[in-house]
């Protein structure tokens, strides 16, 4: 790959310029606004075509790109050696920046498997977030973490598998059984009590089960369950009706089947304004074993077929399991580039295909109904959401006379009397909490209580990060993206601190302060010099709050761990011969400090870790 050089300085940039230096060779182009923020990712067949189309005139580009070109001040692009390789880098752009003008998935779901370790020599059955290749048999993904954890649960009561993390055949009775072995729901293979060999036929009925085929556990458990009772074993009896009823239950889940039996997932699209629902039915093995719905943020003027290839870009990019084929109610664009980079994934055949008759028509039809239905049941929860998180902001730009806030950072500090003082940094994106960005800073260059310089090396230090990493002097920490609005836990004070940091660093970042009352309650806000009065029951009161208490909440919740570790460390890390062992073990065995103190060395000398000694030691410390 090659990028671009840019032509100086944004204010330098010129467009039809840098449009004649376009090359016409395939990659990725970036759109920037006026404060170098990313607003648009696209790939191209040719960079050169694809990029001039956006500022010709005498184009009817739809009114989402209309409004977009009006606020590009820049552009850069990344050559790649094929499209394919176009549309995985605009996939992990699109993920890691989020771009406003892209169709934006809402969710960001992961979805379980079971995994059966038949690699090992006594296989064990467990839960995996993701499938790796490490020679094991994975079932899923599964739409439900409870359905995954309920079926193990299952199948070791059915065929007494191990659940433990010894290392078998080689820790062999090392330890004792453990307590599944004596409610019957594992033989101990830890002991030597079940064989490698009538382990692993176990193992296979597990398999077959995973697979779907219930029909002989059913009959086992039925004939078991009437053997009992014959034999009056009543206790016996009910014990396998329950096993006999879980069963049937997991078997009545696969209603809908599929005769090819074959790994697929059936999409379809509901839209409505700015609202998209897909649904998604996943076929494994040729049966349903679940179904989920996804919400897309959209524009008015985008077609079905742009936003299903923008979902399965973005969705197939994330998931760890690409089925052989996928199901669309219409042909999406580039998907002869989108099998090609779904068969990459998979390292199998993946085709995508647009039914036109028959059962998988029929399939694309009821999943298209169910995602109708999805969208029109939580429509007012949309409206109501987008409210107070969109609407909120769009409140708090009307009073403040700002346009375009989508990122914003509110800064707090806490500390106890000077000590272990602590700053705390939370975002919030579009009025939602964005908590992969929260940032926590131990302070390092005030003494004391003080407050205002305490912010000041918060700020210093969060903005002296991020221009590093603009710069490429050092790696991503996350400081990257700078806020379109700052918000101050505090009145002129605070705000002062915060414009002198910008100042000092040519940044031009509006900085809100949050007002309170004396019963520590928001009052007002503090921007450029005045006090504005805000509305309490407006959905803006609401959203400021919700940052000033997480702000608050983020910073006390980290001078917490320091302030507990502290005092463990001052009382128990001073004693000759407590290590972390000892220091833990007198914390499980005394209600607190003061009882270890009080302890006499006939009582220390009794714990696991101690010896006459260390407990003599503990003692002569307190006294």
């Amino acid at each position: 790959m090659e990028k671009m050089n840019e032509a100086g300085k944004m204010s330098t940039f010129d467009i039809q310029e840098e449009l004649k230096k376009l090359p016409g060779k395939p990659g990725v182009y970036i759109m920037h606004d006026e404060k170098d923020a990313i607003i648009y990712v696209g790939k191209a067949i040719s960079l050169k075509n694809r990029v001039r189309q956006y500022f010709q005139t005498s184009r009817n580009k739809g009114a989402k790109i209309e409004q977009m070109v009006t606020h590009i001040t820049r552009f850069e692009y990344i050559v790649t050696d094929s499209e394919l390789e176009a549309l995985v880098l605009e996939c992990n752009l699109i993920k890691e920046h989020r771009p406003k003008y892209n169709t934006m998935l809402m969710d960001d779901k992961t979805y379980p498997f079971i995994k059966v370790t038949v690699n090992e020599p006594f296989p064990r059955v467990m839960m995996a977030r993701r499938m790796v290749k490490d020679k094991a048999k994975y079932f899923g993904p599964y739409t439900s973490a409870g359905a995954v954890k309920d079926t193990i649960e299952l199948i070791r009561k059915l065929y007494h598998v191990r659940s433990c993390n010894r290392n078998l055949p080689k820790d062999i009775r090392k330890e004792r059984p453990c307590l599944n072995y004596h409610i019957h729901q594992c033989e101990a293979p830890c002991q030597g009590y079940v064989s490698q060999e009538e382990y692993r036929k176990s193992i296979q009925k597990v398999l077959h089960f995973l697979n779907g085929n219930y029909d002989f556990i059913l009959k086992e458990l039925e004939e078991k369950m009437q053997a009992a009772a014959d034999s009056l074993e009543f206790e016996k009896a009910i014990e396998y009706r329950e096993l006999l009823s879980s069963v049937q239950k997991i078997a009545q889940k696969q209603k809908i089947t599929d005769t090819a039996g074959d790994d697929r997932d059936i999409l379809a699209l509901a839209a409505e304004e700015e609202d998209a629902v897909v649904q998604v039915f996943f076929i494994r093995g040729g049966r349903l074993i679940g179904r989920d719905h996804f919400y897309l943020k959209i524009a008015k003027d985008e077609s079905q077929s742009e936003i299903l290839s923008s979902f399965v870009k973005q969705f197939y990019a994330g998931t760890p399991y690409i089925p052989a084929e996928l199901m669309l109610p219409e042909e999406i664009e580039d998907h002869e580039v989108v099998e090609e980079w779904l068969t990459k994934r998979r390292g199998h055949r993946v085709h995508v295909k647009v039914p036109k008759k028959g059962t998988k028509e029929k399939l694309v039809e009821l999943a298209q109904k169910n995602a109708q239905m999805v969208l029109n049941n939580d429509k007012e929860r949309l409206k109501r959401e987008e409210g107070r998180t969109i609407g909120a902001v769009k409140e708090l730009e009307k009073m403040l006379g700002l346009q375009g806030v989508a990122r914003m950072e509110a800064f707090d500090i806490s500390n106890t009397n000077g000590f272990d003082s602590v700053g705390s940094m939370v975002v919030y994106e579009r009025g939602k909490p964005k908590r992969n960005d929260y940032r926590k800073f131990k302070i390092k260059s005030v003494q004391g209580p003080d407050d205002y310089a305490s912010m000041e090396e918060v700020l210093t230090r969060r903005f002296e990060h991020g221009l590093r990493e603009k710069d490429g002097e050092k790696e991503s920490g996350g400081f990257t993206a700078f806020p379109d609005l700052i918000l101050m836990d505090g009145g002129k004070g605070q705000v002062n601190i915060a414009v002198q940091v910008l100042e000092k660093m040519h940044l031009n970042i509006p900085v809100c302060g949050m007002v309170k009352d004396d019963c520590h309650h928001t009052r007002g806000l503090y921007y450029q010099n005045e006090e504005l009065p805000i509305d309490r029951n407006s959905e803006c009161f609401r959203l400021i709050t919700r940052i000033q208490d997480e702000a608050h909440r983020f910073a006390i919740t980290f001078h917490r761990q320091l302030r507990s570790k502290g005092q463990v460390h001052s009382v128990l890390d001073d004693i000759p011969g407590i290590g972390p062992a000892r220091r833990k073990d007198l914390m499980r065995s005394f209600e607190n400090i003061e009882a270890i103190k009080n302890a006499s060395v006939e009582e220390l000398k009794v714990l696991p870790s101690m010896n006459e000694k260390s407990a003599q030691e503990v003692y002569n410390f307190f006294h």
